[in-house]
């Protein structure tokens, strides 16, 4: 299906021009707000700068991450036009998002930031997000498509996402929050701070923890356990210094240990109990840790000049431990091939699933082991001066960036006896993977903007210099002696446009557009080229009678579609890509808001409505290793793109309480490449989920919390890779309480 977009571009120029009525003109009071310096560690800050910026945005305020308590990120950027994603665990410990149909897995291809910073583990090298900040620890999300986004990279097709964490208070607050319920799931969120004068300081603890929704036979735990432990400190000049200058101190650090699997179910076994686990992925663990360190030093030179570095160190290391083969009739076949086409590979099946006895290293279990970096200085160069009608803001940046990820990785043979596994070999640590993948990166970006009455123009242009690098020591030389060292090096260089604009027609219509160039890194593979596309949209912002909303137009047309081969997605997990060619990205995004009780001065009833579709298409054929992708033929679609979904929510507030509904359409995917009907046998069918949360506020102090997750005990499936059909959050209630001094 094919959508023409010129109308519909022509549709919304009318609806915003038709709200052009002189006698409803209003004076925006806080139009000046343009000309406030932001944060150093925000895109927007704010819901006014998102949505007075040139290029489709949305803030997800600190008000809406608390109304439903979500510890799931999923969950949380569903509410969000334009963002596609697929589950994998059902907690959103991994996530899988896609911004206007960039390819979703594992999140590696958009920018994704905390506090403005690169947080994905090797963002150039490596950007598969196997780590990911815990939401529930943040105060904001800010997700960033469309045009202008010349700002941040190197992801530019879709857009950024940056997760504002907790920031230091300006007064000495506390906050204890604690919840309990199904899987014996909880949480434990604890954060104090103060600012006194010249010095500032925040502490906060998180933990979050559950014994899983699924079922292994022997009733090992399937869930997992992960803390959080973020400290800030703050140094700031006096109000009367003539430099204002601040130095701010961030450190974060995170574990790990999560009982999950690539490992899913057939069709056959899904549809008979979809939360069951097979005996052979007994063993499966992810062990994690991660650090950041992070310093900014931020001086205002003057009332319109801002000068903001940062320093940042992010560590990573991980282990996941997880079947990757079975042998059978002297044979080694995948995980994914064997429960993709269970008939075929019968034998194995009986295998994995414990039904019989096995031989000695039947069952091939990889050590997934793997360490990663991230550092780099940025710095940004904020000024703006106004004219007699005109206002004016200049901003540069510059950015040097190192990552690696160092893979290490071995594999050990079990057998299976009576459904229990047995180690039967054990491998030699960098005997299945040594090698070090690197990445160093300059980057740059201008960006101006020009607000001449009604119009904002801002141009920009952002240029990266990457040097990709691979060392591979070679599977037998574990000491790293160098004596079989293979290397190879890929280099980007790129200049990357874009502009947008934005016309405000008066205070509650106004149209907005642009286009900019897309581009996504390549691997460290010699001659590789870049993702490349261009991209455009156009929009309006209104507040008609009440009902606030947003309508936006898009269409990336991709040059260079790349693939890579991600383990995640049933490939073989060398990361290499692969060129698609030619692929076109089109769609629509809404957001509508209405209060029904807007006159109602105790209660209000705020109504939110997204909807996304998006339509995708391959201009050329071809085939790949990778079961994500498969064979393609031209005029298929994406795979992992659901074509239709929204989300809707009603709350009842009151000073005293308040309870929210959240409902969710996902609309079907497919999960290869094709055209046909989506079914069971060849995607992800559609499902509506309801969410419910509550609050009772006994006192100013303490409150009272409940949550329920997929009220209507729906059974639905949410994605078949890594390997085999995988089930979503089964019904689960969740209480707790809030304490706040």
């Amino acid at each position: 299906m094919k959508l023409n977009l010129i109308p519909f571009f022509l549709l919304i120029i009318g609806v915003a021009t038709a709200q052009n009525d002189p006698q409803e003109v209003k004076t925006d009071s806080i139009q000046q707000l343009d000309e406030v310096l932001l944060k150093a560690n925000v895109i927007f800050g704010n819901k006014y700068q998102a949505k007075n910026r040139t290029g489709s945005s949305y803030y997800i305020s600190p008000k809406e991450l608390a109304k439903f308590n979500y510890t799931d990120i999923n969950r949380v950027l569903k509410t969000v036009p334009g963002v596609n994603i697929f589950e994998e665990d059902g907690f959103g410990l991994r996530p899988n998002i896609s911004l206007r149909g960039t390819s979703p897995e594992r999140s590696a291809k958009i920018s994704i930031m905390e506090d403005g910073v690169l947080i994905a583990p090797a963002p150039y090298s490596a950007p598969a997000a196997y780590y990911f900040p815990s939401v529930a620890r943040m105060e904001a999300v800010e997700i960033l498509k469309g045009s202008s986004q010349v700002q941040y990279g190197p992801f530019t097709t879709g857009g950024a996402i940056n997760l504002v964490s907790s920031q230091i208070p300006d007064a000495f607050t506390g906050r204890l929050k604690a919840s309990t319920g199904s899987f014996n799931t909880s949480q434990l969120h604890a954060k104090i701070g103060d600012h006194k004068d010249i010095f500032g300081y925040s502490v906060e603890y998180l933990n979050f923890s559950s014994d899983g929704f699924k079922n292994l036979p022997d009733g090992s735990n399937t869930g997992f356990d992960k803390n959080d432990v973020v400290a800030k400190f703050r140094i700031n000049s006096k109000a009367d210094a003539a430099f204002q200058q601040a130095l701010d101190i961030k450190f974060q650090y995170s574990d790990e240990v999560s009982n999950e699997t690539y490992l899913g179910l057939t069709q056959e076994d899904f549809n008979r109990n979809p939360f069951d686990r097979y005996a052979s992925s007994q063993e499966d663990v992810m062990t994690n840790d991660h650090i950041q360190i992070m310093m900014t030093h931020q001086m205002d030179v003057s009332n319109r000049m801002r000068i903001t570095t940062t320093g940042y160190y992010n560590g990573f290391s991980r282990n996941w431990y997880k079947l990757n083969d079975v042998v059978a009739n002297g044979t080694k076949v995948g995980i994914a091939d064997i429960l993709e086409r269970p008939s075929e590979f019968s034998d194995y099946l009986t295998i994995v699933n414990g039904s019989v006895n096995s031989d000695a290293d039947a069952l091939i279990v990889k050590a997934n082991n793997r360490d990663y970096t991230s550092k780099g200085v940025q710095t940004k160069f904020d000024f703006h001066w106004s004219g007699e009608t005109t206002f004016h803001d200049l901003e540069i940046g510059l950015r040097y960036h190192y990552d690696e990820e160092d893979r290490f990785q071995w594999k050990d043979g079990y057998s299976i006896v009576n459904s229990d596994m047995i180690l039967t070999s054990e491998g030699v640590p960098g005997s299945d993977a040594n090698r070090i993948s690197s990445a160093n990166a300059f980057a740059a970006f201008a960006m101006y903007k020009l607000k001449y009455k009604k119009l904002t123009v801002t141009p920009g242009l952002r240029y990266e210099h990457i040097v990709l690098r691979r060392d591979d020591f070679g599977t037998n030389d574990s000491g790293r002696t160098g004596n079989a060292l293979s290397s190879r090096e890929n280099k980007v260089d790129i200049f990357i446009p874009g502009m947008g604009f934005n016309y405000k027609f008066n205070s509650d219509a106004s149209v907005f557009g642009g286009v900019h160039k897309g581009f996504s890194p390549p691997s460290n593979q010699e001659g590789q080229k870049a993702e490349e596309s261009i991209n455009y949209e156009l929009g309006t912002r209104f507040n008609f009678k009440g009902i606030r909303g947003e309508v936006v137009a898009f269409y990336n047309d991709y040059s260079n579609l790349l693939g890579s081969d991600l383990a995640a997605t049933g490939g073989t997990g060398s990361l290499e890509q692969f060129n698609a060619g030619e692929v076109s990205v089109r769609g629509v995004e809404l957001l509508l808001n209405y209060d029904l009780l807007q006159k109602n001065s105790k209660f209000t009833l705020p109504l939110t409505f997204g909807y996304t579709f998006t339509d995708t298409e391959f201009q050329n054929s071809f085939g790949s290793d990778d079961s994500l992708w498969g064979e393609v033929t031209e005029g298929d679609e994406l795979p992992y793109i659901a074509k239709h979904q929204f989300n809707a929510s009603i709350s009842l507030e009151h000073q005293a309480f308040e309870l929210n509904l959240n409902g969710r359409f996902n609309g079907a995917f497919r999960t290869s490449a094709g055209t046909e009907t989506i079914t069971d046998a060849n995607g992800v069918t559609s499902n509506f989920i309801l969410d419910f949360s509550g609050k009772y506020h006994l006192t100013k102090y303490f409150s009272l919390t409940g949550q329920v997750i997929n009220l209507l005990d729906e059974t639905y499936a949410v994605s078949r890779v890594p390997a085999g059909i995988r089930p979503g959050h089964p019904f689960g209630a969740y209480a707790g309480l809030e304490l706040r001094f």
